[in-house]
Order: C-alpha cells, then sequence, then structure tokens
C-alpha cells in the first residue's frame, strides 16, 4: 500500500531529519510518505504554490485531497493521522496560536536544538530515512 499522505521536510536540517524519523517509527501504519523539500520535482509537484522561501520556511503536510498545511497549522492534522495520536491533535487544535508559537519557537532555533542530537541519534536518523 502506497501511503497517501506526505511529509516534507528539509534534509540539511539535523533536527528536522531527526523529527522525520520519529515520525517514520511513530507512523506503524505506514500512513505518511517522507520527501525532502530539496526533492524539487515532488516539492514542485505538490507545493507548486509555495514559493522557495515559503517551503524552506518550515516543514509541509499534504492531505491525499490536495489540502496542504505547514508550520504549526500541519501539527493537528498530522497527529489525526498517527496511532494514538487524536488526543493530542485535539489539544493542539484547541491551542492552536500555542501550538503556533511553540512551532516557531523550536523552528526559529533549529540549528541550536540539532547541535543537542548525539552523533549516535543523526546516524540511527540518517540509517532510518534510508529504509522507506
Amino acid at each position: 500500500m502506497t501511503p497517501d499522505h506526505v511529509v516534507f521536510y528539509d534534509a540539511d536540517c539535523g533536527l528536522c531529519k531527526w523529527t522525520a524519523a520519529k515520525l517514520m517509527a511513530w507512523d506503524r501504519h505506514h500512513a505518511l510518505r517522507l520527501v525532502a523539500l530539496q526533492e524539487r520535482e515532488e516539492s514542485d509537484r505538490l507545493l507548486g504554490d509555495l514559493g522557495d522561501e515559503q517551503r524552506m520556511a518550515s516543514w509541509h503536510l499534504v492531505l491525499p485531497d490536495g489540502r496542504v498545511y505547514s508550520a504549526g497549522e500541519a501539527v493537528a492534522p498530522l497527529l489525526r493521522i498517527l496511532p494514538g495520536g487524536r488526543l493530542p491533535a485535539r489539544v493542539a487544535s484547541a491551542l492552536q496560536p500555542v501550538t503556533n508559537g511553540a512551532y516557531r519557537f523550536v523552528a526559529d532555533r533549529r540549528s541550536a536544538f540539532g547541535r543537542l542530537l548525539t552523533a549516535g541519534a543523526r546516524r540511527r536518523a540518517a540509517r532510518r530515512l534510508g529504509l522507506r
């Protein structure tokens, strides 16, 4: 079965790759397809309405019907897809301004957070992303 939800992430960002690998681990039903934003053909096809700067500013979730959610706005829809994610999705949705702020806080400091990852965590993330 081909995954029908696409998550775009920045393959040049250590924290982004680590987070994408964690999503893969959580996605036991294989509903997600993770794609690097740098894969131009795919990102042009599914994110064509977003300019380069907007694409690289955050991660994006593309639903089967073509709707695109980005940054903090994508958290609740993503959680709804993942096993056990319905309750956290409700919380994220109910507190959307907080979810947006938390996302922006981390995204604006992703290099600093990425430096906290161990070399082993980076290797495991890279290995997991190479699996699908």
